[in-house]
């Protein structure tokens, strides 16, 4: 008697037929999405002149307009940049991230891991599991702090917003300056030996309690993935999104022309320095700090001394170092804290004298 294959073959065809209804619905979303986007322009004018007494060309109006036009273009390049990071980070598991650095020699393991921050999840409540497994899986120190450093600062949501929003120059230069500063503030701390400055605790930890199991994902998972990468992230970050575009909004529509070039110029010596201290003690993460980014741009302000803003923002937040002090003592945060600062600066300086 043959074998019989017609339930195979039905699991199958059905398999073809989910693939083919999610690539025809990612296809009409698309459309759709690029449709909308086109418009927006023209929405917020109507949206703010027509619709609401305002008059046109006053503060208030082009703060308005500001707000009603980048916070749907914000959140539709949010929710396109996350769903697609999404699937890429479906690749990535903390345990072959852990396996692979291990593997590798320290200056190597420096790029590959500046490299890895990128694409694969970071963000402060993550940075104590992230940071025991690294140590107990053997990666060295330096090589550790480069993902760490990577991870927030060259973030890929942001990169996606500053192409989207300022060009692919200014997101380049954001990308290749953040792994400059991942990659050698991690090998400086490396060559410094301050191993026993990790609480004893962390070293002390077993790495096997820290593996989770690997699990084979289908094209259909990787796709679900990302839809559950755009609830979590987004739905994690809007109310950031929201108050960044509104403060953005403010600076575009009522701080006049000038003012922020003096302030965050790059005339005076103090503009860098500055720009980093203001932007440590604030919370916000990439998307929420991007609009802000944008409107000091549009107002005069110099890219590097926006860039030493930005980075230290997202690289420096005080929330970011309370969460640190769990894993490591003082001395190693003042460390990290100072080559980090640093490395801004020399990217302040360096753009604002070039450019």
């Amino acid at each position: 008697m043959e074998p019989k294959t017609t339930q195979p073959i039905q699991g199958e065809e059905k398999i073809n037929k989910m693939m083919a209804l999610n690539l025809l619905m990612a296809a009409i979303g698309v459309y759709l999405w690029w449709t909308v986007y086109r418009v927006l322009p023209d929405l917020s004018k109507w949206l703010t002149y027509k619709l609401l007494p305002i008059q046109e060309g006053s503060h208030l109006g082009s703060s308005i307009e500001f707000f009603l036009y980048d916070t749907p273009k914000v959140m539709m390049l949010l929710f396109l940049v996350v769903f697609g990071v999404g699937i890429l980070r479906s690749f990535f598991t903390p345990e072959k991230t852990r396996a692979f650095l291990s593997g590798k020699s320290e200056f190597a393991g420096n790029i590959f891991a500046a490299l890895l921050g990128i694409v694969t999840p970071f963000c402060s409540c993550s940075a104590v599991p992230l940071f025991i497994g690294f140590v107990t899986a053997g990666v060295p120190l330096g090589v550790t702090f480069s993902f760490l450093i990577a991870a927030p600062m060259v973030n890929e949501i942001a990169l996606g917003l500053l192409y989207g929003l300022l060009g692919w120059k200014v997101a380049a230069i954001y990308l290749g300056t953040g792994l400059f500063i991942a990659i050698s503030a991690g090998w400086v701390i490396g060559r410094l030996k301050l191993e026993n400055h990790i609480e004893d605790w962390v070293t002390q930890t077993n790495a096997a309690n820290l593996t989770m199991e690997e699990e084979k994902l289908t094209w259909n998972d990787r796709i679900i993935y990302g839809w559950d990468a755009v609830k979590e992230i987004i739905g994690r970050v809007w109310i950031y999104v929201i108050l960044g575009i509104a403060v953005g909004a403010g600076i575009h529509g009522f701080v006049p022309e000038g003012v922020m070039a003096s302030i965050m110029g790059k005339d005076s010596w103090w503009s860098v320095p500055l720009s980093v201290a203001i932007g440590v003690p604030m919370y916000s993460n990439a998307a929420g700090v991007i609009p802000v980014v944008e409107a000091l741009l549009g107002k005069g302000a110099a890219l590097g001394s926006v860039l030493a803003f930005m980075m230290s923002v997202i690289a420096l937040s005080l929330p970011e170092m309370v969460i640190l002090r769990k894993v490591l003592k003082p001395k190693l945060i003042a460390v990290f804290v100072g080559v980090v600062a640093s490395g801004i600066l020399f990217v302040g300086y360096l753009f604002n004298m070039i450019l």
